[in-house]
């Protein structure tokens, strides 16, 4: 996970992007209006990208998910309706660009990757000092039992940013010790959602939380 300014997101997204060997990915965002314009400034930078979310006539997401597993796009810049339900076999990272607000969605997103045994990796990219991101945050790590792993990066060279940097311990932001909601209680949400690494290497376990994270 990266803790950056939140003016910088996309930038530490590019750094990500520069240091991961990223054959395919899933870039979640949390509201549905930020995917257009992240999905333009990635294929600004060069990525092949398309975007993918549920106010997209049904046919036009089968397109783009089938160009995505002929590996005709590399970054499927989306919202939650790709971390359920969507067989893509061999996916090799997961970027959530923003904290997503409900902790199951985090476990459904990462679990997109890695899948069948396969090795994956994934990422978190969260706001420093902004209080939302500091709660969800805290309610994933209370819901998977451990602290999701900081990161440093380097800029990437298609960045103006000086320096990207991991928060030091001091200045890690509080958090928060509420509890997850219920998927059922954020349902309302999810079409209005805001739209972050697991350091390590993940491996899949489709849709259903595993035992060990209880």
């Amino acid at each position: 996970m990266l803790w950056v300014d939140g003016r910088k997101k996309r930038d530490a997204l590019l750094a990500l992007l520069d240091k991961e060997e990223v054959k395919n990915a899933f870039v979640f965002c949390n509201r549905k209006r930020d995917i257009d314009g992240l999905a333009k400034f990635l294929k600004d930078k060069g990525f092949s990208v398309a975007g993918l979310h549920g106010d997209m006539h049904q046919a036009k997401r089968y397109e783009v998910l089938d160009d995505f597993k002929a590996d005709k796009i590399q970054l499927l810049i989306c919202s939650d309706v790709a971390a359920r339900g969507l067989d893509v076999a061999g996916l090799s990272h997961v970027f959530n660009f923003d904290v997503p607000m409900n902790a199951d969605d985090y476990v459904h997103r990462i679990g997109r990757t890695g899948r069948a045994g396969q090795k994956g990796r994934a990422f978190m990219i969260a706001a420093k000092g902004n209080k939302d991101d500091i709660k969800f945050v805290g309610a994933i790590e209370k819901l998977i039992g451990k602290a999701i792993p900081v990161e440093d990066v380097k800029p990437s060279k298609n960045s103006n940013v000086e320096n990207i940097s991991k928060a030091k311990s001091k200045d890690k932001p509080r958090q928060d010790n509420q509890s997850p909601k219920k998927p059922s209680q954020n349902r309302k949400d999810r079409s209005h959602r805001r739209d972050d690494d697991l350091g390590p290497d993940v491996k899949g376990f489709g849709d259903e939380l595993p035992a060990f994270f209880k």
